[in-house]
């Protein structure tokens, strides 16, 4: 029998998503994001919600551009600050010792240490309540070299990604392959 845990939202896994952004002077800011994944695939996009009160939704908002940048397991305690701490009050790029890069295709950064970086402009924008979905489509993926394997594809053995679990908060790394997708059901 199921026992009633009540209103919440603890869906398992939330991928932990570095969302990058500049704010009106062009300072680069980065900030923590569970709620968010893949929502399109013609055109390709991803969404994120985000607080109004955040530093990040702002310049997201005045800019209509964001990244993506997808930590691994190495990268975990910077991820972690970056959901911690506020651009609004810091700088966190020059406290973490990471780099900011400009994309050259939208108007805000990534960052450079990270494996995997999407590159978004905003397509849409739905308030729905506390948070705001931002659907941005994505016009470039930029992988490090060194998570490509012989296929040129990022794997999850390669990349490494950290993944969150938002009841208890706490960061896991991916666990073994299991079964092949859309073949093991057949």
């Amino acid at each position: 029998m199921k026992k009633s845990l009540g209103v919440t939202t603890p869906v398992f896994p939330a991928p932990v998503l570095i969302v990058g952004s500049y704010d009106g002077e062009k300072k680069p800011n980065v900030m923590a994001v569970a709620w968010g994944g893949i929502c399109c695939s013609q055109p390709p996009c991803v969404s994120v919600s985000l607080r109004k009160a955040t530093y990040s939704y702002g310049n997201i908002l005045s800019r209509r551009a964001f990244t993506v940048n997808i930590p691994s397991e190495e990268q975990v305690r910077e991820a972690d600050y970056f959901g911690i701490a506020s651009g609004r009050n810091e700088n966190k790029f020059e406290k973490s010792g990471l780099t900011p890069v400009d994309s050259e295709l939208v108007d805000a950064p990534y960052i450079a240490e990270f494996p995997l970086v999407l590159e978004c402009r905003v397509l849409h924008t739905l308030e729905i309540g506390l948070h705001t979905l931002f659907v941005g489509e994505i016009l470039d993926v930029k992988a490090d070299e060194s998570v490509l394997p012989e296929n040129g594809a990022p794997t999850m053995e390669t990349l490494k990604p950290i993944i969150y679990e938002p009841v208890n908060r706490r960061y896991f790394r991916i666990g073994s392959y299991l079964a092949k997708a859309h073949s093991v059901g057949r």
